[in-house]
């Protein structure tokens, strides 16, 4: 389910005006209340079309940016020739104060939280994989993959993870960006492509992972860095505040298993999977009039109305 997100100016509109600004900004507020809450339940909003008409997947792609302005297509640059929009499984969530931009592909059942940034318009694709999640304040972006026309080596991952050449016959299939199936980007995570990062995976809070793989089944602890060109292998654990730069290092990191975190990232996934399947249509306009109802009172007390 794909959230737009529209302007709603409403705090400060009850000045001394009296009456006249009151009426206007209850009637602003009902306007964009409504407004919203028809976004909220269209089922098949404008511009967003199935990716593959006929083949039955549940995908669909983003082509205008009128109806959903925090879900849109990237512009053409000279680093990025192709213009491409996101596309979003039917059954994922992104949260009208989430941002997905561009060639990002975003899985079923993936949740998209507030303040998230998937940015698509330099370094592409991003591939999300299915039931992972994407939480606040996390930002996914890469470096160009190509300039001048030319691919740029080690810029993209295959999906199984091999760091391609530029003169490799996959290099056009790659990922800037690769996120694995059923993997957790915690809370305020920075990954910079070229990134991959594996399935069943966790990454604590505010960690940053550029220029790198992490395996899968890793758990990276909070506000640790991997970077370097560095590969964490499988079953991992990388401890909180942990700065890996060498392949020595992540060679010698410890087991997941009986570490801290063994079950971290299970216990998130279940998390994370019930909020982007609870996060519906009828719960968001239910808030969304809450929300109205609010906004009409606040300005009523305000105008003296309300006593």
């Amino acid at each position: 389910m794909v959230i737009g997100l529209y302007n709603t100016p409403f705090h400060g509109l009850a000045t001394k005006h009296g009456h006249i600004a009151i009426t206007a900004a209850v009637a602003a507020a009902a306007a964009v209340a409504a407004i919203l809450a028809i976004a909220i339940v269209a089922a098949a909003p404008p511009g967003l079309q199935p990716a593959d008409a006929g083949t039955g997947t549940d995908l669909a792609r983003r082509s205008s940016s009128r109806a959903w302005p925090n879900v849109h297509p990237n512009v053409e640059t000279d680093f990025n020739p192709q213009v491409a929009g996101p596309q979003v499984s039917k059954s994922a969530f992104i949260h009208p104060f989430a941002i997905v931009i561009g060639d990002c592909y975003i899985g079923k059942m993936v949740l998209v939280a507030p303040t998230a940034v998937c940015r698509g318009d330099e370094g592409t694709p991003i591939h999300i994989s299915s039931y992972s999640n994407i939480q606040d304040g996390v930002v996914i972006h890469a470096l160009e993959t190509t300039e001048d026309g030319h691919n740029i080596d080690g810029r993209r991952f295959t999906a199984g993870g091999d760091r391609l050449a530029a003169n490799d016959t996959r290099f056009p299939e790659g990922y800037a960006v690769w996120v694995g199936e059923r993997t957790s980007l915690a809370h305020g995570v920075m990954l910079h492509g070229p990134a991959w990062v594996g399935n069943d995976t966790f990454v604590g809070m505010e960690s940053l992972i550029f220029n790198a793989k992490v395996g899968n089944n890793v758990a990276v602890g909070v506000a640790s860095t991997i970077t370097g060109g560095v590969v964490i292998p499988d079953g991992k654990y990388v401890p909180p505040g942990s700065v890996i730069t060498t392949q020595e290092q992540a060679d010698a990191l410890p087991l997941r298993v009986g570490s801290p975190y063994e079950n971290t990232n299970k216990a998130v996934i279940h998390v994370n999977e019930s909020l982007a399947e609870k996060y519906d249509a009828e719960g968001l306009e239910k808030l969304a009039r809450q929300r109205e109802a609010l906004m009409e009172k606040g300005m009523m007390e305000t105008s003296g109305q309300g006593h």
